[in-house]
């Protein structure tokens, strides 16, 4: 009988081991999968606090309209529709640089909004000296620069922080990309 107790807090002992290896294994997985959700987390606050970071930094250097411009721009709409009629750019056609060395092209056809007071003969009048700040710009792009969904939206903010830049502060509200073809 001895050997039955003997027998019995071993394989109790055993039973705690497997439980121990268990329960660590399971808070390891845990660990884990909470570094991966918070990691995952970090990254996209960090890529969208990037991005709102620039605008507030673009915006606080540019004097861009701020949210209350945009609600009032929104209703001066319906009022006057020469203030909100878009400047529309010839297509840009520039060559990209590729590392292969095989000629690869752009085209770009953009539309600028104009700012509040501002009307589209007033930019069309600027239009030279955009297309001269859009061109080096647009110039240096690699094929690379192009993919992705973010692409767009990279470009798009590039060539409305050129143009206020360019024209002056609050000139330019935005920057609408009708075209962008890659060939």
């Amino acid at each position: 009988m001895s050997t039955s107790k003997d027998e019995k807090p071993t394989d109790a002992a055993a039973d705690g081991t497997a439980a121990a290896k268990k329960k660590k294994k399971l808070v390891l997985i845990g660990a884990a999968a909470a570094v991966v959700v918070l990691g995952g987390g970090g990254g996209a606050f960090m890529m969208m606090g990037g991005e709102a970071k620039a605008k507030t930094e673009a915006g606080a250097d540019h004097d861009a309209p701020s949210a209350e411009d945009h609600g009032e721009a929104a209703e001066g709409e319906g009022e006057g529709a020469e203030a909100a009629k878009p400047l529309d750019v010839p297509p840009l056609i520039v060559n990209l640089r590729s590392p292969d060395g095989a000629p690869r092209f752009l085209k770009v056809h953009v539309m600028l909004m104009p700012g509040k007071g501002v009307t589209s003969e007033a930019l069309e009048a600027q239009l030279p000296r955009l297309l001269d700040a859009f061109q080096p710009f647009l110039r240096e792009l690699r094929p690379e620069d192009l993919s992705g969904s973010a692409a767009l939206f990279r470009i798009k903010e590039e060539l409305l922080v050129r143009a206020r830049e360019t024209i002056g502060a609050g000139k330019v509200q935005d920057v609408l990309i009708q075209d962008l073809i890659q060939q």
